[in-house]
């Protein structure tokens, strides 16, 4: 069983940097196959279809970002540095090319044509990340860590948006400096607290 799962892991993983590369209708199942090194009916036999294979693919990123948004919660309490180390991860996976862009960004461009089953997927992982960042914030804004410009629903829809739009720069310019020249000024932002007279 140990073989299958590595297998479907195998085309998972190939399929997330396929769509990366050329999104959505950038690639088959025959680019699986030759990446993998296994036949097209293999992948079949894992996913029946494409749907099946991005909405699966989608449902595990989404996973992996709870996940991932859990265990800094649990690591670390501070909700500026909660936020530092969010866009650390992003600024470190697009300099070393790990993962240049999120696989949920680049699908919600796409999502006019993308079969519905992975759109609820896709606003799923936008529902999530933007409750988590809404947390954060209204967390830092009550304690007074963070400056918030206004609510923090808005602030991390905000925050999102800019951290997505940094990462499309950086692809458009392919210079990874400009996500840091992009994010850093709105962290700075978040870290600077209005001093009343």
């Amino acid at each position: 069983m140990s073989n299958l799962s590595t297998t479907s892991d195998d085309i998972l993983a190939c399929a997330r940097s396929l769509i990366v590369a050329g999104g959505y209708n950038g690639f088959s199942y025959a680019d699986i196959a030759d990446v993998v090194g296994i036949r097209k009916a293999s992948i079949h036999h894992h996913f029946p279809s494409k749907v099946d294979l991005v909405r699966t693919l989608v449902a595990r990123y989404r996973e992996e970002a709870d996940a991932g948004m859990a265990n800094l919660e649990l690591q670390v309490s501070d909700p500026l540095e909660q936020l530092r180390l969010y866009v650390g991860y992003w600024e470190a996976c697009i300099a070393d090319a790990s993962a240049p862009f999120c696989v949920c960004a680049l699908l919600a461009g796409q999502l006019p044509v993308l079969p519905e089953e992975v759109g609820l997927e896709v606003r799923a992982h936008f529902r999530s990340l933007s409750a988590w960042l809404t947390s954060v914030l209204e967390r830092g804004g009550r304690h007074g860590q963070l400056h918030l410009m206004t609510t923090p629903r808005a602030e991390a829809e905000a925050f999102m948006a800019t951290v997505h739009g940094a990462m499309l720069s950086a692809r458009a310019y392919g210079d990874p400096k400009i996500f840091g020249a992009v994010t850093g000024p709105l962290l700075e932002r978040l870290a600077t607290l209005q001093i009343r007279s």
